[in-house]
């Protein structure tokens, strides 16, 4: 399987103007493939768009800068573009998976800029730099060691000015004996995670740096366009959005590691995140917990470390069963936080009865799987005139 390690770099002055040149170069081969494609009435192929917007375009005097720079990341520009067309058009036709893939855009200047260098573009040096065609030698940060040769890197320009290199290598799975069979996990807002096993998890708190960036944003909005103070205003933004990702990620990776090495089998529930956002009052917080982030981080480790990972359907019960006896109470306000079971009288927490329930039905076991154990048997929800008495409501 392949994984992808980022490293960050300090260029030089020198290389930072060659690092902005081939920026600007990979840019303009993107976009000028891109408009080709949109005056056409059939899309050209890869091998035809190089050959206009590289080879044909280095002899005239618009774009003879093009030889200034390798022509490894410009080749590469024009083969990522034909990936993003293939995702569009198979997301189109029901073909790709997941949210709708939308058509290529035109790069920005003031976006974020990255050129990809296969191996012909750049080499590993014993003293621990990298060289990049026509760039120089550079000495990342190495913060772990790559596990094997990597097969392409990626330079990088952050919005926030940061430079990094991406590279991209083969590694092997790695098997590692669990300590616990199975793990249920209920996502949250506050409480980023409650467990099966009666673990929670606080999420990082995002307010302050983002009472900051919302200061900030309507700073900009009042400076005029293509300003030097806009330009560093923008950049100040970049990286308080910077520091949000970046304590998110820390976050996100740290507890994804700790699940997937003690637990065999990693049990989500498919949550409608994109209709979750809708709700304007919880929207900002909900895009700031990173829920997906964290499904991906889990299912990555999971194939890694040898585990089982599964994402039950998002119309499962599972807020509204006892975890004990599987009696349904229906459902329940969000402003309620614990119920008590009219049939086997145990106060439930909401997160941990939930999260209780997305580890029996993700192992296969029914709701009602201690029915057998007792005596009576309850098959009647609870009429909505009893929710004063099964339920509490509890401070958020």
């Amino acid at each position: 399987m392949k994984a992808r390690y980022q490293y960050r770099i300090y260029p030089t002055a020198q290389q930072k103007q060659s690092l902005a040149q081939l920026f600007g170069c990979v840019r303009v081969v993107w976009n000028d493939a891109l408009a080709l494609c949109k005056q056409s009435e059939k899309k050209p192929k890869s091998a035809e768009l190089q050959k206009i917007v590289i080879t044909q375009a280095k002899k005239t005097e618009e774009r003879a800068w093009l030889e200034d720079v390798s022509c490894v990341p410009l080749q590469q520009s024009v083969a990522d573009l034909e990936i993003a067309f293939k995702n569009f058009f198979d997301s189109c036709k029901g073909k790709r998976k997941g949210r709708k893939v939308g058509h290529p855009k035109f790069k920005k200047r003031t976006s974020r800029q990255s050129a990809r260098l296969t191996r012909r573009g750049f080499s590993m040096k014993e003293n621990g730099g990298v060289y990049l065609a026509k760039i120089g030698i550079v000495n990342p940060i190495w913060s772990i060691e790559l596990p094997s040769a990597p097969s392409s890197v990626t330079v990088i320009k952050d919005c926030a000015n940061g430079y990094f290199l991406s590279f991209v290598v083969e590694i092997q799975p790695i098997q590692v004996e669990a300590k616990n069979p199975s793990i249920g996990i209920d996502l949250g807002i506050k409480t980023f995670a409650v467990m099966s096993n009666d673990e929670k998890v606080e999420s990082p708190g995002y307010k302050e740096l983002d009472r900051k960036v919302r200061k900030l944003q309507s700073k900009l909005a009042r400076q005029p366009k293509d300003s030097r103070r806009r330009n560093v205003t923008r950049i100040k933004i970049a990286k308080l959005h910077n520091q949000i990702t970046d304590t998110r990620k820390d976050f996100l990776h740290k507890l994804s590691a700790k699940i997937v090495n003690e637990n065999q089998v990693i049990i989500l529930e498919d949550l409608n995140v994109s209709g979750l956002v809708k709700n304007r009052k919880l929207s900002r917080a909900i895009s700031q917990q990173g829920w997906r982030e964290f499904r991906t981080l889990c299912e990555a480790k999971s194939e890694k470390f040898g585990r089982e990972f599964k994402v039950i359907s998002r119309w499962e019960p599972t807020s509204q069963v006892c975890s004990d006896c599987g009696f349904k109470w229906g459902k329940i306000d969000l402003s309620i936080r614990s119920v008590l079971c009219l049939n086997c009288g145990t106060e439930q927490d909401r997160d941990e009865n939930a999260a209780k329930n997305i580890e029996k039905v993700g192992i296969g076991n029914c709701h009602d799987s201690k029915w057998t154990q007792r005596d009576c048997q309850t098959t009647s929800v609870a009429e909505p005139n009893e929710a004063s008495r099964i339920t509490a409501a509890l401070a958020r």
